[in-house]
């Protein structure tokens, strides 16, 4: 029996078996249709496009191609071809669309959950005598900080040992982010004469800057947002800083609270030599406003790598200043010369709404051995003449 492709005559003789002998059996189901030349990665040229000069025998059929009849070629793409270029015009539209809207909209990381606010306290302290007045260098001599020493070097750390579930180096990284909180927060220039904040910002926690955004923006003594519970700083119609050589004394220690957080505790003394900031200034007119200061500042694992701190607690004390005025937004030292007072702090309203004056009723007098010393030093006595040798007298004959 012939099979599709066989000559009509049967195969001619001395010619081999037939294609039986060349291709296997399964290749004669192979049915080249339609369907399959138009699926060709090459399709050839017709004799026409093969008469130009140069021009290749088949062409390479790109997903572009309609590839459709056999009829001339058009340009517009087949139905395979729309449905890619659809498909990537989507892929296209969607990254646009993610890339507008992550510019509009940049994702922010949300701020730590876990900080505790900040609790402070400001106790003013009266002066019990009359504030002293001078040089700044002989303020200092005279007083408890005479031997303080200057700025940082007040600041010193203590020998770092391991904890149970925190290393070395990273109890020494809690202990230099705490010094470098207090430096920031007690010494720098800015910070004190109340035009920056910033430098102490940078070293919070996340979840402790909108409280912190809060006492610089509306300080208050309700004992979580006065502004010198964070830091130090003068009313600058009050007083400036009349020696950069702010003197320090104090200690650190560090303890785990838990797995997780390290604390460490500051207990710092820092007296500053201020001026009044309306009158000109005055080689002798200083006074000395001192400040001790009680941090408790903690660190998860977190603060330790990207340096910040959470201040978990302050107790500051500070005079001389009038406790009638309201600490918060800034310290307020009474001037060289101003006497003892006996006004004791504003008065609470309890019937008031709003926010009351947590600390009501705080206010400390400053010892007098806190101040310089102002009582001169006792002259000697000028030394007696003495009595002239009596004369000698010879006697008579």
């Amino acid at each position: 029996m012939a099979v599709p492709g066989d000559p009509p005559n049967g195969t001619p003789d001395g010619i081999g078996g037939g294609d039986d002998e060349l291709r296997p059996d399964e290749y004669r189901s192979v049915v080249f249709d339609e369907d399959f030349v138009r699926a060709a990665r090459l399709q050839e040229f017709s004799a026409q496009e093969r008469m130009g000069e140069h021009a290749p025998a088949v062409r390479s059929r790109s997903l572009w191609s309609g590839g459709g009849s056999a009829g001339p070629r058009t340009g517009t793409p087949g139905r395979g071809a729309r449905q890619g270029m659809l498909l990537v015009l989507l892929i296209a539209t969607a990254f646009a669309v993610a890339v507008y809207m992550g510019v509009r909209n940049p994702y922010v990381p949300p701020a730590g959950g876990n900080a505790e606010p900040l609790i402070s306290t400001v106790v003013p302290l009266a002066p019990a005598a009359e504030v002293p007045g001078g040089r700044p260098g002989d303020l200092y001599a005279d007083s408890p900080a005479a031997d303080y020493r200057i700025g940082a070097a007040g600041i010193t750390l203590p020998a770092a040992r391991r904890t149970h579930h925190f290393t070395e180096g990273q109890v020494v990284a809690a202990l230099s982010i705490a010094k470098d909180y207090l430096v920031q927060s007690s010494l720098d220039p800015d910070v004190l004469s109340g035009t920056a904040s910033r430098p102490v910002r940078v070293l919070l926690d996340p979840g402790q800057l909108a409280q912190f955004d809060e006492s610089m923006a509306a300080p208050s003594g309700d004992g979580r947002h006065a502004a010198t519970g964070w830091l130090v700083r003068f009313d600058p119609g009050t007083a400036v800083v009349a020696d950069p050589r702010v003197r320090v004394s104090g200690s650190l220690a560090v303890q785990e609270v838990n797995p997780e957080v390290l604390e460490v505790s500051t207990d710092h003394t820092f007296v500053y030599a201020v001026r009044p900031a309306a009158v000109p200034p005055a080689a002798d007119g200083a006074s000395l406003f001192t400040v001790r200061r009680e941090l408790r500042l903690r660190f998860d694992r977190e603060d330790l790598t990207t340096r910040r701190a959470e201040v978990s607690s302050a107790y500051v004390m500070a005079g001389p200043q009038d406790c009638a005025t309201e600490p918060a937004e800034g310290f307020r030292p009474l001037p060289a010369g101003a006497g003892p007072t006996t006004v004791g702090p504003p008065a609470s309203d309890p019937y008031a709404s709003g926010h009351p004056r947590r600390t009501a009723g705080l206010c400390g007098v400053l010892a007098p051995a806190a101040a310089p010393s102002s009582t001169p030093a006792p002259s000697q006595p000028p030394p007696q003449s003495q009595a002239p040798p009596p004369a000698s007298v010879s006697p008579l004959r």
